[in-house]
């Protein structure tokens, strides 16, 4: 049914205080685990001291996060404080000197990214990064799209399979405590850039670009390491426009999220004391031993933060290329938001990457039932390359991949009559409330597929026993139901939504005729 459909406002009421209730008994479950089980010994290497004047321990169980705001985070914030300082140096010394700013300023972005990773990294990882980008390059002088895929996969698998991998990074010499993160971060990346540079390439019409556009396009820092990919196109576009100036209230806009990301991620510290979701799910003994409803929550609470993670670190960089004049893709959807598998992907710069060069490829309109079957194959065995090929990313890919046709199948299957004719006769509203049904059922394969990528594969067999079996109907039935809530606000968000667009539309629409 039309995403317009709406429904009565004392229903969308009650779904709201269903779901608020229904999340926070959820949350006093899982409170109430990490406050009875805080000194367990399976606890002991990921619970450490943390606010001690408040008697809480903190979850430090994920080494990432832990790992960006305590190693990473002065050396992150003196390179994009660095990198700000030297681009705003330049804006203000080039006009003096009779130099055009804008056209030069992507070659100063790449100069300074030279520059930094040379100095973090030396100068082995710096010819390792240049023999990439060289040999896919002449790739791209050649304009065959298999070719450039070829070279680019072949170049991804030397530093993601055995012994290729462990050979190149044994070139990088010296010893220190990012130097993994950064060498693994800094190849992948690298070659993922190389590809988007080789493939638009081949899209050129006329001459080729230069070597000099793909070190601008590789080394631009805020992106570097860590990601996220911004294709080559857009990159390109965006970095080399000579139109700089700034919408209405864009700095303050800039700044407000920038704060807004230093508030989540104090939410998140806070949190970590009290609510130890990251460690309890590697406790099966204890988990055996929680309510049903606790193990929803976990499932859920850990795909939230996962994304809360991605927005945020990303978000930082981002902020960085915003003061750039840059538009990088945007933080991941959050899964509370999410009930279809076309929209699920945590890394928004991947999937666009993706979308643009593989799946919309291949998929077309995505209307073909073996169109988008070989589209999401190609896609997802990609995407296992890229995560590093293993029992539970295959596991994962295989599970998402079916998952995207499946919804494919079912809409093609209730296309048809006599499921058309019913959808027709009954009203807009009672066709929402069935598909709500249905997309929170979805909703929960969503969660299922993806929590064992965050957790463990026996984490996620456990939630889905006791929903799905064990807790049959009870606990199956209530999940479902306070999904279903959640799903409808979703929907109703996404209503407004659509209505602002169609107002803002009928403005400028307006506003073209009295010109």
């Amino acid at each position: 049914m039309g995403v317009k459909a709406a429904l009565p406002r004392y229903e969308v009421y009650l779904y709201t205080a269903v779901l608020g209730v229904a999340m926070a008994w959820a949350a006093s479950w899982i409170v109430e685990a990490s406050s009875e089980n805080v000194n367990r010994k399976a606890f002991k290497e990921s619970v450490k001291p943390g606010w001690h004047y408040f008697g809480r321990k903190m979850d430090v169980a994920d080494f990432e996060w832990v790992m960006w705001f305590s190693t990473f985070r002065n050396h992150i914030l003196f390179a994009l404080t660095g990198h700000v300082i030297f681009a705003k140096i330049f804006s203000l010394l080039v006009p003096k000197i009779g130099i055009d700013g804008c056209k030069h300023r992507s070659l100063v972005f790449g100069l300074y990214g030279v520059l930094a990773v040379l100095v973090t990294m030396g100068w082995t990882f710096m010819g390792l990064i240049l023999s990439h980008c060289l040999m896919l390059y002449s790739v791209a002088l050649v304009k065959k799209r298999w070719l450039c895929f070829v070279a680019g996969l072949a170049t991804l698998a030397s530093i993601k399979l055995e012994p290729y991998n462990s050979w190149q990074e044994t070139l990088v010499t010296g010893s220190f405590d990012l130097q993994d993160v950064l060498f693994y971060g800094g190849c992948g990346f690298t070659i993922m850039r190389c590809m988007s540079f080789a493939l638009e390439n081949c899209d050129r019409k006329e001459g080729s670009y230069s070597f000099l556009d793909l070190l601008k396009y590789n080394f631009y820092l805020p992106f570097f390491f860590f990601g996220p990919i911004m294709t080559f196109d857009q990159f390109h576009a965006q970095a080399n426009s000579s139109k700089l100036s700034r919408k209405d209230r864009e700095l303050w806009g800039i700044t407000t999220k920038a704060l807004l990301h230093l508030g989540v991620i104090l939410v998140v510290d806070m949190f970590f004391h009290y609510l130890y979701i990251l460690t309890i799910p590697s406790d099966m003994r204890l988990v055996q031993k929680l309510s049903d409803w606790s193990l929803a929550g976990l499932a859920y609470s850990n795909l939230v933060y996962d994304w809360v993670k991605a927005a945020v670190m990303f978000g930082v960089i981002n902020t960085v290329a915003r003061l750039d004049h840059l538009d990088p893709p945007q933080p991941p959807k959050c899964i509370t938001m999410l009930y279809v598998f076309a929209e699920t992907h945590f890394d928004r710069g991947i999937n666009d990457w993706l979308c643009r060069y593989v799946y919309d490829y291949i998929g077309g309109d995505h209307d073909k039932i073996f169109k988008e079957l070989l589209a999401t194959l190609c896609t997802f065995a990609i995407t296992t390359l890229w995560l590093g090929p293993c029992e539970l990313v295959y596991i994962w890919s295989f599970f998402n991949c079916f998952g995207l046709n499946f919804e494919l199948w079912v809409a093609k299957f209730f296309s048809y009559p006599p499921f058309s004719t019913i959808e027709g006769v009954m009203g807009e509203s009672m066709g929402r409330r069935i598909r709500g049904v249905f997309n929170a059922a979805n909703f929960w394969t969503i969660v299922l597929y993806n929590v064992l990528s965050l957790n463990s594969l026996e984490f996620a067999k456990m939630v889905g026993r006791r929903l799905i079996f064990k807790g049959f109907p009870f606990s199956t039935l209530s999940v479902l139901l306070v999904t279903y809530c959640g799903v409808q606000l979703v929907k109703e968000r996404e209503r407004n939504q659509a209505l602002l667009e169609e107002q803002e539309a009928a403005k400028m629409a307006e506003k073209e005729k009295a010109e």
